[in-house]
């Protein structure tokens, strides 16, 4: 009977470091007001652009499902993706299923979009040339194109 609070200890202190393991590291910020996505998205800017670092660093969370519209950013991107499993699409080009340590380079100028998949979280930090121009919005993602029809 004495060894039982041991164990229990011993499995307390597991179950906190596997959820410390789990935890994000940067936080997830605020949900979108903007009107250039569908579903519940989260933004959280983490480094601005200035007169040295003339690039954003941002962390976005994304519901299952949700997604943001076609855009392309005039200097292109860079996504590190963090946690779950999401989908990129270039136009023109197949649908790609993304995972957790994943990097996708974003073209410059090249119209595309991403989001998570229906059943996962998705999240990415996004590093940004801002001194090209802000990011171009376009239409919505189609239920077809999302599907992974053209």
């Amino acid at each position: 009977m004495k060894q039982l609070p041991v164990i229990f200890l011993f499995l307390l202190a597991l179950t906190k470091q596997v959820a410390a393991q789990e935890a994000p590291i940067f936080p997830k910020g605020e949900v979108a007001t903007t009107d250039n996505h569908t579903g519940t998205v989260w933004l959280k800017e983490l480094s601005a652009p200035d007169n040295v670092f003339t690039y954003s660093i941002a962390m976005a969370t994304f519901a299952p499902g949700a997604k943001l519209d076609w855009h392309a950013h005039p200097g292109g991107q860079i996504l590190l993706i963090t946690e779950g499993v999401g989908y990129y699409q270039e136009r023109g080009k197949p649908r790609q299923t993304v995972h957790k340590g994943e990097i996708i380079k974003c073209q410059p100028g090249v119209e595309h979009w991403h989001g998570a998949a229906p059943t996962s979280t998705f999240a990415y930090l996004a590093t940004t040339p801002t001194q090209l121009g802000k990011t171009v919005w376009f239409k919505r993602v189609t239920p077809q194109e999302y599907a992974g029809g053209n």
